[in-house]
């Protein structure tokens, strides 16, 4: 039986990573903690595949909205640095990434997808998780599903925005609108 992950600290991480800017260098969830930043850490099976660039390319194009709610964004698969860097070469228009502004972490042992329950042990690749850990390193919230099926952006920023205002937010609820009081 899976353990809970959700309401505890999450597992802590470090990975090299490709930057946006191109170099090689590493993230982790403890420098993020340090820097008092909401972490958006999601997961992808493969570079080179076809669902991956239109959900890597779509959070990069909202990422402004993530740095304004004071959270970094870092994707993550079991591929190298080599080819998340080869990948971004590959222009948008021809089934890359090219550009992206958050960096893609490398998971070449698997120990990170395994720790965040994400990995399929026989093929050696993620599923789609996504996960969003506080400042203070709890893990709020967690969401695993089939790798057919890309993300809605949207609903990421929505959940995010949910979980900063510390409230009661009921179903349906959209930024701006009241959480729930209870008396």
């Amino acid at each position: 039986m899976a353990e809970r992950m959700v309401g505890k600290q999450a597992p802590r991480f470090e990975m090299q990573a490709v930057l946006p800017n191109g170099d090689f260098g590493r993230v982790s969830l403890e420098e993020n903690m340090k820097n008092g930043k909401w972490t958006v850490l999601f997961f992808y099976p493969m570079d080179f595949t076809f669902v991956c660039p239109t959900e890597i390319t779509a959070i990069s194009d909202r990422y402004d909205e993530f740095e304004d709610l004071d959270a970094v964004v870092i994707g993550v698969s079991t591929d190298s640095v080599y080819s998340h860097k080869a990948w971004m070469k590959v222009p948008r228009e021809e089934n890359g990434i090219g550009e992206i502004k958050y960096p893609l972490a490398a998971d070449p042992t698997h120990q990170v997808a395994r720790d965040y329950g994400v990995l399929i042990e026989e093929e050696g690749v993620a599923l789609r998780g996504l996960f969003i850990i506080d400042p203070e390193g709890e893990l709020k919230y967690a969401v695993v599903h089939h790798n057919n099926i890309g993300r809605d952006v949207d609903e990421v920023l929505r959940v995010l925005q949910a979980l900063q205002t510390g409230g009661l937010c009921p179903a349906n609820w959209k930024p701006g609108q009241a959480t729930l009081k209870v008396e």
